[in-house]
């Protein structure tokens, strides 16, 4: 299941200075970011092989994630905190702030086969209030 981590971040007069090393359980082949966004949903697929850690650098956005088993809906609204996404989390982005800048890390190289569309049955309490985003 996806699960949330606080990233190591210096703090003074100067301001803030965020570090990813060594914390993200994978080796990054792979950063993208998504920007721009409007009301619309991203991602909605899953993955056999890769793993992603986002990070909303700028403003906010939703997460919602389904493991087969599990949902959750996460709110990214600090860029000192990432999303960890297995292969196996069915996750949908919504609810992107005028000014958000999602930064996503991943796994593996960009490969049309590694990914998943077919969503897991999601229990209708969670189900309706994404559909109505």
């Amino acid at each position: 299941m996806a699960y949330q981590i606080d990233l190591k971040t210096f703090t003074d007069e100067r301001g803030n200075l965020t570090v990813i090393e060594k914390i993200v359980p994978f080796e990054v082949k792979r950063i993208f970011y998504i920007y721009g966004v409007n009301d619309a949903t991203r991602g909605g697929h899953r993955h056999h092989r890769t793993l992603q850690a986002a990070i909303c650098l700028k403003g906010s956005c939703t997460i919602y994630n389904h493991n087969g088993a599990e949902e959750a809906t996460y709110q990214l609204t600090m860029p000192n905190h990432c999303l960890v996404l297995e292969t196996q989390d069915w996750h949908q982005m919504y609810n992107f702030s005028p000014d958000a800048i999602l930064m996503v890390l991943a796994s593996e190289y960009f490969d049309p086969q590694d990914y998943i569309y077919e969503p897991y049955i999601a229990h209708d309490s969670l189900r309706r209030s994404t559909e109505s985003q």
